[in-house]
């Protein structure tokens, strides 16, 4: 299995999750690739994105 580096431009950690590029885009965070679909995040990332979108989440999830 080979091992998945970060997506976000000027990082090279290991990634841990990854999510969709146009959620990354809308929290800020620059995918290296453009047309990539999925981008990896490392951990820093994956924090900096879960920050980022608190309050979408929170919404989304009171709305069920």
């Amino acid at each position: 299995m080979s091992e998945d580096t970060c997506g976000i431009e000027g990082c090279s950690a290991p990634a841990v999750k990854s999510y969709s590029a146009k959620v990354c885009i809308q929290a800020g965070l620059k995918p290296a690739n453009d047309k990539a679909k999925r981008v990896h995040l490392c951990k820093e990332h994956n924090k900096e994105l879960k920050k980022a979108t608190k309050t979408d989440r929170l919404l989304e999830s009171l709305g069920r």
